[in-house]
């Protein structure tokens, strides 16, 4: 039987480089020598339905940092953890209550720079068994799935735009039912789609 997750495999070995929250803000000027943080993020894929799925979550709606936003399951890297691998498979751990040993990483994309100075792995893996989701209340409204065919398809992407700091900013956004997913989550997702494609 092939497998479902051959043309992620393959695209792992495409090329292509870095991406950016200003990839489609091309006037911004980043600071030369800036430091960023280290982050990883869970592009955790399972099979739902017969088909690829990806795991993402809803933000909660009283945080600081983007409140009510699609995210993966992820974030800085501590002090403890080996590398940002690491640092992806312990937050999904304790953001969704996805266990380690159900999560077999396939390979990682280039960085993502954050406007939020980070720069952010997407780890991309394979979720074997059955996984229960358990939303971290603190962290977490919801957690849900969505079709690995529907994010990885470029033509289901939109640029978008709105004010932020006072200039107008772009961003790609690829919704999925009430779920409107953009920014950092539909670039890096974006970006998997080129390699596909």
């Amino acid at each position: 039987m092939a497998d479902p997750l051959a043309h992620i495999l393959a695209a792992l070995q495409a090329s292509g480089g870095a991406s950016s929250d200003f990839d489609l803000n091309p006037e911004v000027k980043l600071p030369e020598g800036r430091k960023l943080r280290a982050a990883g993020v869970l592009v955790a894929m399972i099979m739902h339905k017969d088909e690829p799925h990806v795991i993402l979550t809803k933000r909660a709606s009283h945080l600081k940092h983007h409140p009510g936003q699609i995210a993966f399951p992820g974030g800085k890297q501590d002090e403890g953890d080996a590398d940002v691998i690491a640092a992806a498979l312990r937050e999904a751990d304790e953001e969704v209550g996805l266990n380690p040993h159900q999560v077999e990483v396939l390979g990682t994309l280039p960085a993502h720079e954050t406007v939020t100075g980070f720069a952010v792995t997407p780890v991309l893996a394979r979720v074997t068994g059955t996984f229960e989701a358990i939303p971290e209340p603190g962290e977490v409204d919801e957690v849900f799935l969505v079709p690995l065919s529907h994010v990885t398809t470029v033509a289901r992407f939109s640029v978008q735009g709105r004010r932020w700091r006072g200039a107008r900013r772009h961003y790609f956004t690829v919704p999925w039912g009430p779920y409107y997913i953009w920014g950092a989550t539909a670039r890096i997702l974006r970006g998997l789609a080129e390699r596909i494609e």
